[in-house]
């Protein structure tokens, strides 16, 4: 089976052979902060005390949620379901909106920027607003940035963290490829990165995650020669589903989204050719679909679409 249903970079950094040692002991703190030092730098956050590292950007999703009592949550969407469920977990009163200046009226605001599935990508000077209004009532505004490394610069607003009031989530495990590492970061100001890092407690990421991210988050020349690649590997994919009739209504780099009347058909015809993309049931004319990884991966998803379309 080939598996395009995520939005995981197919080609994931090159791990370098690690240490045994990494695995019979517990990771020391200095080798924390070296993570932490990386990931400041390669994120653009203000400082290494604005940014806490932890298991996966999901494990932080309660917590963070937690920074402010429970209230009205609004979450841009249609988007990643697991916020709106983990909001709900901690207490908030949680409703989908579907434009940028509704999320103003609520204590916990959550923005997946770019959105997955879609790809939408909301303004800074719009985000910015809200957060400003947030502040004036002390709520919160979230932004998961999964795929943000491979949007247009300056889409980010981990430097504007310090503005307080914001809480920005970068996964490692996208962009790098590497999902089963388990390794992401919440940036925010210090006060609530320190109040992340009491909840997470000592030890929350593993050492061989730290190392591997340490890497990885110093390889500035991987990572922008990878944007690159990624770009002209999405540049294809929307070709070659184009050939097939498919109407390209959005994504990313890592992943595009098409529309069909035939979606529920092509799903299960490429099913049965081994193929597994992502579908919605909420939006029963999309298709999502993830790169291929290999030569062999791209010709037999070309084959099983050039088939369905005779």
């Amino acid at each position: 089976m080939i598996d395009l249903s995520t939005g995981i970079n197919p080609h994931p950094y090159p791990v370098a052979q690690l240490s045994s040692e990494l695995f019979a002991r517990l990771p020391q703190s200095v080798e924390l902060d070296a993570l932490i030092v990386a990931a400041a730098k390669f994120y653009a956050a203000p400082s290494p005390d604005h940014v806490v590292a932890a298991a996966g950007t999901q494990i932080l999703l309660p917590l963070v949620a937690s920074l402010i009592a429970p209230g009205r949550a609004a979450i841009l969407g249609p988007t990643y379901a697991e916020h709106a469920r983990v909001a709900a977990l901690i207490g908030h009163d949680v409703k989908q909106v579907h434009e940028v200046r509704e999320l103003a009226n609520a204590n916990l605001a959550i923005v997946v920027n770019p959105n997955n599935p879609d790809g939408r990508l909301c303004s800074r000077n719009g985000l910015l607003a809200v957060a400003s209004e947030l502040q004036s009532r002390g709520g919160l505004l979230v932004l998961d940035e999964a795929f943000v490394d491979v949007a247009p610069d300056g889409s980010s607003l981990a430097p504007e963290v310090d503005r307080g009031h914001i809480v920005v989530l970068r996964s490692f495990g996208k962009f790098f490829g590497l999902a089963g590492l388990r390794l992401g970061f919440a940036l925010a100001a210090p006060e609530l990165i320190a109040r992340l890092a009491a909840w997470l407690g000592p030890w929350a990421v593993s050492g061989p995650a730290i190392a591997v991210g340490r890497s990885a988050l110093n390889d500035f020349a991987w990572a922008q020669a990878e944007r690159a690649s990624l770009q002209q590997d999405a540049q294809q994919l929307d070709r070659m589903l184009a050939n097939c009739g498919l109407e390209i209504v959005g994504g990313t780099s890592l992943f595009r989204l098409a529309r069909t009347g035939a979606a529920d058909a092509l799903f299960h015809h490429l099913g049965n050719s081994g193929i597994w993309v992502r579908r919605f049931i909420e939006q029963p004319s999309w298709l999502r679909f993830g790169l291929p990884n290999r030569a062999d991966a791209w010709t037999r998803l070309s084959t099983a679409l050039a088939a369905f379309s005779k």
